[in-house]
């Protein structure tokens, strides 16, 4: 029997929401998503002691270099067993500075080049606050791919899609979780907000020739990937990617082109950020997602420091 991973495949890109590669290797994506707090998770593993180790020592003292030093050696030995791309993010305390972003990006995109590693095969990870998405709009344009993240209102999805951006990252268990605790339940798979959230972008993007990529990420449960399974691409743990491997039941497209939806509207700043302000779930996600990458970047500074 064919597992709903392999059905999944059939007209999903599947990624792998993780840094280790083991369960990479034994999984099989195409792509896989990194971020601080994956970062984190990988320098308790093992088999990077000696990247964290070269990484400090390249870095001679500048511990954010020695950050992104550690993201791109991570990054290139995933590279090493899949054979799409990896997506690398930019220091969340940047989130508001268009220009520190772009010099950032420019930097991650240098190391990976100097360590053998082509442009076209990395994605820079950016919040998708509005600062984000002007300098993944100055970045694809200079032939520098980028995957926004941190999206959670589909004012964000609009611009990032009149910005040219290569690929967004809604963030679908994270609006279930703010929707669950603010109403006081559960959903059902298809009335899940999180899922409905995608699926209006989705729709959005197919019914206006919108050739960013739509990446579902986040997800708590395989009743969420199962609703958005056609959705262009799929992030995944591989908590949930064994899950679907381990399952043979039948598994059904949901999301297909076609589909009706609200007209286009190329948003400006303003009608952006009045946009997220009548959000309140988009608002404190966006917030609250910053902070978490923020604290883990400096968590993964300090054990830098500490062992350089």
């Amino acid at each position: 029997m064919t597992s709903k991973l392999e059905q999944l495949k059939q007209f999903t890109t599947v990624v792998a929401d993780t840094g280790d590669l083991d369960a990479i290797s034994r999984l099989k994506p195409v792509d896989a998503t990194t971020n601080p707090s994956l970062l984190l998770k990988a320098a308790a593993l093992p088999g990077y002691s000696s990247l964290l180790q070269k990484s400090i020592h390249s870095a001679k003292g500048d511990l954010g270099l020695a950050s992104d030093h550690f993201g791109v050696a991570v990054g290139g030995e995933i590279l090493k067993v899949i054979p799409g791309r990896i997506s690398t993010e930019v220091d969340a305390r940047l989130s508001f500075d268009t220009s520190a972003t772009l010099r950032r990006a420019e930097r991650l995109i240098e190391l990976y080049e100097a360590s053998g590693i082509s442009r076209e095969r990395v994605l820079i990870k950016i919040a998708s606050t509005w600062e984000g998405i002007r300098a993944a709009e100055q970045l694809e344009k200079a032939g520098i791919q980028c995957n926004l993240t941190l999206l959670f209102a589909f004012a964000q999805a609009q611009a990032c899609a009149d910005a040219g951006v290569f690929l967004i990252s809604p963030f679908v268990g994270r609006i279930y979780d703010w929707y669950k605790k603010a109403e006081g339940r559960d959903y059902t798979s298809e009335e899940d907000p999180g899922v409905l959230s995608v699926t209006r972008i989705y729709n959005y993007y197919k019914a206006h020739n919108y050739q960013t990529v739509v990446m579902g990420a986040s997800f708590r449960n395989i009743g969420q990937i199962e609703q958005l399974a056609g959705c262009d691409r799929l992030t995944i743990s591989p908590e949930l990617l064994q899950q679907l491997a381990d399952d043979t039941q039948p598994l059904k497209r949901v999301l297909s082109p076609g589909r009706s939806a609200e007209s286009k509207q190329i948003l400006n700043e303003t009608q952006f950020r009045w946009g997220m302000n009548e959000d309140a779930m988009a608002t404190e996600k966006l917030a609250e997602g910053i902070r978490l990458f923020t604290r883990d970047q400096e968590k993964l500074e300090k054990l830098l420091a500490s062992l350089a």
